[in-house]
């Protein structure tokens, strides 16, 4: 059994990998923000709902070292929490590339920091950071300044994690994938052909896979979860 911290534990893809690792019978730890109203129905030996803020870096290395208090260690951390905002340059301010900045990488920083140090102990681990085309490649980016600027940190931090882990069983990746097939992505583009899309439960999958022991000897992987789309 697996120790897995999974933030964003209420939205799409987050339910989603909560899902496939307590289906593979693992241990699950989620966060969520205050006053949340998504239902956690998971069984309860199987799933541990946290409250936490995690733009605060002291909450965030707070929960950390607590998960790490009770199970011993962190087997796998992934991390879904972030935003989106579309802006061209000339409307885009640096107040608009701070929030996007602080929305998807501080809090993914704040977790992946704390987590890593652990890993290194453990000289063992799995962290999933949840890149995006436009953070990718800037071509993919026109229209969203500030969310390719502040994606295009997930992959950054990537390489700077997976490079100081050489030599361990330490892996950070990055999923890249293309548009989710949610009830929020169907209604802002009705128009769209759904089934190229991509599945919450088919990014799950490709998590789960890369985080067993089927995938033990990949090293700094990129994973382009695109489907069609």
């Amino acid at each position: 059994m697996k120790t897995v911290v999974i933030t964003g534990a209420s939205g799409n893809l987050g339910q989603a990998v909560i899902k496939k690792f307590i289906d593979e019978g693992d241990k699950v730890i989620g966060t969520v923000i205050p006053n949340d109203p998504v239902p956690m129905n998971y069984p309860l030996e199987q799933f541990e709902k946290v409250i936490v803020d995690l733009m605060n870096e002291d909450d965030a290395q707070k929960f950390i070292d607590s998960v790490i208090g009770k199970y011993g260690s962190i087997d796998v951390v992934v991390l879904t929490v972030g935003g989106f905002a579309m802006g061209k340059i000339a409307n885009t301010k640096t107040s608009d590339v701070q929030k996007q900045f602080k929305l998807n990488f501080e809090t993914a920083y704040n977790v992946a920091r704390p987590a890593f140090v652990q890993m290194m102990h453990q000289k063992s681990g799995r962290i999933f950071l949840i890149g995006s085309k436009p953070g990718l490649d800037a071509k993919n980016g026109k229209g969203m300044v500030a969310y390719g600027l502040s994606k295009s940190l997930i992959f950054r931090l990537a390489d700077l994690m997976n490079d100081e882990a050489k030599g361990t069983d330490v892996v950070t990746s990055v999923i890249v994938p293309s548009t989710i097939d949610t009830p929020q992505n169907r209604q802002s583009m009705p128009e769209a052909t759904f089934q190229n899309w991509v599945k919450p439960e088919q990014i799950a999958d490709a998590i789960y896979f890369y985080s067993s022991a089927g995938a033990m000897v990949i090293r700094e992987p990129i994973i382009k979860v695109y489907n069609n789309a």
